[in-house]
């Protein structure tokens, strides 16, 4: 196995702590079986050395990779998961009296019911509040927080207090804390149980603290950035003052914070806990070429907490391709000549931010017959239950003797969310499917409130007119249906999060701009919607990018990058400077994913790109590949100007380029013209950062000249004329 000097300094760390700084596709598990070899070799005993895993998978192939390369007969360390080693501490400290003995609940399903019983119990004289928590959504958040409360090790009132919960919420603190007083009568437990309970019987249980420490004398940790606040603690307790630990990980891959991962874990949390440690640096990647490298650099660096390091291409890695374009016809005009070339579908990936976003990308590939497949299954379009709501409304206005169908009526007053049990809107629907007319006396109307009563006729009358609206576009429908129920509303107060509220709405303005896309054909705008797709593993892969985690692909395109979805925003949902710095590592993730070939891809106007492709200054980055190929033989056209020279001009000597060839300074502000010439609308326009564009209002005069320009990659801009780095074009 042959290492870099900079693997070679890690597999040979003498003592003490250490944090290993490993770039995307940097080798780490190669380095870490090195490591684990040398401590055998120089005779640590086997069963002083534990290797902790982020999970099952990663723990398998490292224990398959250790047997492969160790003496044929060694014995070998422990390779675990965090959940794995808690089990077996909880089984060692139920044996020494120190914990109470329980049985895991394995099935989620035993979980939900458990939540929905609580539920009923709690909120047994709010209708309305019960209606709304039972939905499935809701059960699957409030078993999030309650997993959540466990990681942080937090009271369930200050987690619920600093999370981004919305509204009608309130009930999960009662909620978790009625379901601990069930499991512990019942004598069951979580997998979160797993961490948590050993955890506290340690801090309260000096005696069983003191037969777990001193048996080791390594710990070396994957994906320490990824781990939580019990992890870490547990970790602490498991090391004691015998231990050495080595943190593996990279603090800018930091992307599950929702799940109780903090970028600082590599940080200051690590020498709260351990003091000082020895750090390595990982930076070569052996993935990917100069131009995602240089990307990866320049974006990343605009995160506060980052470390100073910088990605490097190893020398025989790939000449990755980055091209930037908008709209879905890129994407399929690539995937067809990937095809042409004898290349298999296989090694592509279409990554997004969030599920809604990848609508788009499978309407599209559906209509091209380009096979595919979904990392998870449940996220096919039509079987989302809003977008098959959506597909029967505007179903209605092509078959009006659907208005008889009870089940379909049940689906369309399912979603959005009317508030109201699914138990009452069977009988309600069933009548209305039955008489044709609303009931002003019914039993199911019965102890709803006035405004659920009034919505539930609302929706009546919508679905009455609906027939009538058979030659419109089915855009127009889906706005009208969206604005008649105030669907944006109703979708901010079911979501359990603020974030999941704010992708649901973006899910309803993706479909409609889909559906203007196939305005002159309705009927198969509504059959796309309702095809029933199965996943075609010999195709494209679709993934959000926290599922590509850990994984790479020679073709990688990154779609939705439009600014207010990634990163994700909006005016009721605000953008922190904490949200941004995880959204900037998300992409940070998503662009080093990619080995021969990146597409970023935006939706057209009226959106506007993501930030984070111009942070990544990706022509910049394409144009010094390009340099450093040509070499400094190519004369000074080989080192162009740049908009960040000094990060550039580190780079090239990171990667051993000829101290002769350096980059320079690009014109930031090239040329602007004086604050008393006149723009005009329709002019066509270049900018130093957004590129070409065309000039379509003008404001004000001289100094306080405001220009809105439609960019071609950029989208719209509002600029200060007398301040913006433009020039007429032609």
């Amino acid at each position: 196995m042959r290492l870099t000097e900079q693997q070679q300094a890690v597999v040979q760390h003498s003592q003490g702590h250490a944090r290993v700084f490993a770039v995307a596709g940097a080798g780490k598990t190669s380095t870490m079986v090195a490591r684990v070899l040398h401590l055998m070799a120089i005779g640590t005993p086997a069963d002083r050395i534990m290797v902790l895993m982020f999970n099952r998978a990663a723990r398998e192939d490292f224990a398959a990779r250790l047997r492969m390369l160790a003496p044929a007969g060694s014995r070998l360390p422990q390779v675990r998961t965090f959940h794995s080693i808690g089990h077996r501490l909880g089984q060692s400290l139920v044996r020494w009296g120190a914990l109470p003995a329980r049985r895991l609940i394995e099935g989620e399903w035993q979980r939900e019911r458990l939540a929905r019983q609580v539920l009923q119990q709690l909120l047994v004289d709010e209708p309305a509040q019960l209606a709304l928590a039972l939905e499935e959504e809701r059960i699957e958040a409030l078993l999030q927080f309650c997993d959540l409360v466990k990681s942080e090790c937090l009271p369930p009132a200050r987690l619920h207090e600093r999370g981004d919960y919305g509204a009608d919420t309130e009930h999960f603190v009662p909620a978790f804390l009625e379901m601990e007083r069930q499991m512990h009568a019942q004598g069951v437990m979580t997998y979160a149980d797993l961490l948590y309970r050993p955890l506290r019987a340690l801090i309260r249980d000096e005696t069983a603290r003191g037969r777990i420490q001193g048996r080791l004398d390594h710990i070396i940790v994957d994906e320490y950035q990824d781990i939580n606040e019990v992890q870490l603690r547990l970790l602490s307790m498991l090391a004691g003052t015998s231990a050495s630990v080595m943190a593996v990980g990279d603090a800018n891959q930091c992307i599950y914070e929702w799940r109780g991962a903090r970028p600082d874990a590599m940080n200051a949390r690590f020498s709260e806990l351990f003091g000082a440690p020895t750090d390595y640096p990982l930076s070569w990647t052996f993935r990917h070429g100069h131009a995602v490298s240089l990307m990866a650099n320049h974006v990343i660096r605009a995160n506060k907490g980052a470390a100073d390091q910088l990605t490097l291409s190893a020398p025989d890695n790939p000449d990755t391709q980055v091209e930037c374009d908008s709209g879905g016809t890129r994407l399929v005009n690539t995937l067809k000549a990937w095809q042409a070339q004898g290349r298999d579908l296989k090694e592509c990936a279409v990554l997004v931010r969030s599920w809604s976003l990848s609508v788009p990308v499978q309407l599209r590939l559906l209509r091209d017959n380009i096979p595919f497949h979904l990392g998870q299954q449940d996220r096919f379009v039509f079987r989302l239950p809003l977008v098959r709501a959506l597909a029967g409304y505007l179903e209605l206005t092509r078959r009006p003797e659907l208005l008889q169908d009870s089940e379909h009526l049940l689906l369309l007053y399912s979603q959005p969310s009317a508030f109201v049990s699914q138990e009452r809107l069977g009988p309600l629907t069933a009548e209305l499917a039955r008489t044709g007319r609303w009931p002003e006396q019914h039993i199911v109307l019965d102890g709803l409130k006035p405004f659920q009563r009034r919505h539930l006729k609302k929706r009546w009358a919508l679905l009455q007119k609906l027939p009538s609206m058979r030659d419109q576009a089915p855009a127009d429908v889906l706005s009208h249906v969206v604005d008649t129920l105030e669907a944006e509303k109703l979708l901010r107060r079911a979501a359990a999060r603020r974030d999941k509220g704010e992708e649901d709405i973006r899910l309803l303005d993706v479909l409609i701009e889909q559906a203007g896309e196939l305005a002159d054909d309705p009927d198969a705008f509504i059959a796309l919607l309702k095809n029933p797709v199965i996943n075609q593993e010999q195709g494209v892969l679709l993934s959000t990018i926290h599922g590509a985690k850990g994984l790479e692909w020679p073709l990688v395109a990154l779609a939705g990058l439009n600014e207010e979805d990634f990163p994700l925003y909006s005016r009721e949902n605000p953008l922190t400077p904490q949200a941004l710095e995880e959204e900037r590592r998300l992409f940070y993730v998503g662009i080093t994913r990619a080995r021969e070939r990146l597409l970023l891809l935006s939706d057209p106007a009226p959106h506007r790109i993501s930030r984070f492709v111009e942070e990544a200054a990706w022509e910049d980055s394409v144009k010094m590949t390009r340099a450093i190929a040509a070499g400094p033989e190519a004369g000074s056209e080989a080192a162009p100007g740049v908009r960040d020279p000094a990060l550039v001009n580190r780079y090239l000597e990171g990667v051993g380029v000829d101290a002769s060839f350096r980059a320079s300074a690009g014109q930031k502000t090239p040329a602007i013209l004086s604050q008393t010439e006149d723009w005009r609308p329709g002019e066509q326009v270049r900018h130093a950062v957004f590129g070409e564009g065309r000039i379509e209002l003008v404001e004000g005069d001289r100094e306080r000249c405001v220009l809105e320009v439609m960019f071609h990659r950029a989208g719209r801009r509002r600029l200060i004329a007398s301040r913006a780095p433009i020039e007429r074009v032609g």
